[in-house]
């Protein structure tokens, strides 16, 4: 798979365990509106940004079947790096994916999982910065 990969669907209700029990809301996109493109998305966590309405935030993403919960269905989870996010379910959601940032894993709780999260957050943060730095030091537009 090469990146970045586009992925657009609508927002539909996942576990409930993002917010209630991790502290870290996600938005889980409708897999069988993306079909194909979803399920043949290789696992693993991602970084990359996402478009709500007119709203573009950062964004860390998950692919597959988060093995500490063991689920039975693959799922994409998109955890929106902001603070004023209201519950946005039915609502269109892209996904722009930039890069990787490891596999998917299990952990031996949820102290280590949470940790874990903390940790892509903070990766994605300086990867995008990293990145829309170096658009702009390449730039020739500028007047």
């Amino acid at each position: 798979m090469t990146l970045p990969v586009m992925l657009s669907a609508k927002v539909v209700h996942g576990f409930k365990r993002g917010s209630k029990e991790l502290g870290i809301p996600t938005a889980n996109l409708d897999m069988d509106e993306l079909g194909v493109s979803g399920e043949s998305l290789n696992r693993g966590i991602y970084y990359g940004w996402a478009k709500l309405g007119s709203s573009i935030h950062k964004a860390v993403v998950s692919v597959g079947w988060n093995p500490y919960y063991k689920n039975e269905k693959k799922a994409i989870e998109a955890h929106l790096l902001t603070k004023d996010m209201a519950d946005f379910y039915d609502e269109k959601l892209s996904v722009l994916l930039c890069g990787y940032l490891r596999d998917e894993a299990n952990f031996n709780g949820l102290e280590e999982l949470i940790s874990c999260i903390g940790e892509d957050i903070r990766r994605t943060n300086g990867r995008l910065e990293e990145a829309a730095a170096a658009a702009l030091e390449t730039t020739t537009v500028w007047p």
